[in-house]
C-alpha cells in the first residue's frame, strides 16, 4: 500500500549542530547525538503524522548506503561520496511526483536551491526544534489532562447524579 502521508526530510548532523542539546551530546559521542535526534524525530513523528526521512552524511559511519527505520524515523546514511545535501534532493525528486508536500530541515539554504525549486518547504533547525518543543508540551498536556481524569472513579462518572446521591446516602447510613 502506498504512503501518501507528507514528508519531512531531516538534515541530520545540520540538526545535530543546531540544536544546542544535541551539539552537547556529539562532544561526548556523535552516536548518542545521533540516537537522540532520533528520538525526539519518532515522537514528533507521532504527533505530527508526518513521513520523517533523516539523512545522515556516511563519511562519518561505517556502512555505507544503508538505511533502516529507528522508531518509525527512516534513517538513510548516504552512499560512498553522496552528501546529505545530494540524497535529499534524490528523495525530493522521487517523492514530488506523489503530490504531497515535502518538508525540508537543514541549514544548507544555498546547497539546497534545487529541491526548493522543485516545490519543497524549508524548515530551519531552530523552526524544527520549536515545533517538536510544542508537539511535546502538548502530548504532556493531554498526558496531564487524561491522568486527571482517570484519578476519578471510572464507574462514578458513568452514573447520574442522582443515583450517586442515593450511593451517597447508603454509603452514610
Amino acid at each position: 500500500m502506498a504512503d501518501w502521508r507528507d514528508v519531512l526530510l531531516v538534515d541530520g548532523y545540520n540538526m545535530i549542530g543546531g540544536w544546542p542539546f544535541l551539539a552537547q551530546l556529539a562532544n561526548i559521542g556523535m552516536q548518542e547525538a545521533r540516537d537522540a535526534l532520533l528520538e525526539k524525530l519518532a515522537d514528533y513523528q507521532a504527533f505530527s503524522g508526518l513521513r520523517v526521512i533523516a539523512v545522515f552524511d556516511a563519511y562519518r559511519v561505517p556502512g555505507l548506503g544503508k538505511s533502516f527505520t529507528q522508531g518509525k524515523v527512516q534513517v538513510y546514511f548516504t552512499k560512498e561520496k553522496e552528501t546529505a545535501d545530494e540524497c535529499i534532493e534524490r528523495l525530493v525528486v522521487d517523492f514530488s511526483h506523489r503530490r504531497r508536500k515535502i518538508y525540508v530541515a537543514t541549514s544548507d539554504l544555498m546547497e539546497q536551491h534545487i529541491i526548493f525549486a522543485l516545490g519543497a518547504l524549508r524548515i530551519s533547525a531552530r523552526e524544527l526544534l520549536n515545533q517538536v518543543e510544542q508537539s511535546e508540551r502538548e502530548v504532556k498536556l493531554k498526558i496531564k489532562d487524561d491522568q486527571a481524569k482517570s484519578t476519578r472513579n471510572t464507574l462514578d462518572g458513568q452514573l447520574s447524579e442522582d443515583v450517586r446521591k442515593m450511593f451517597e446516602r447508603w454509603r452514610r447510613e
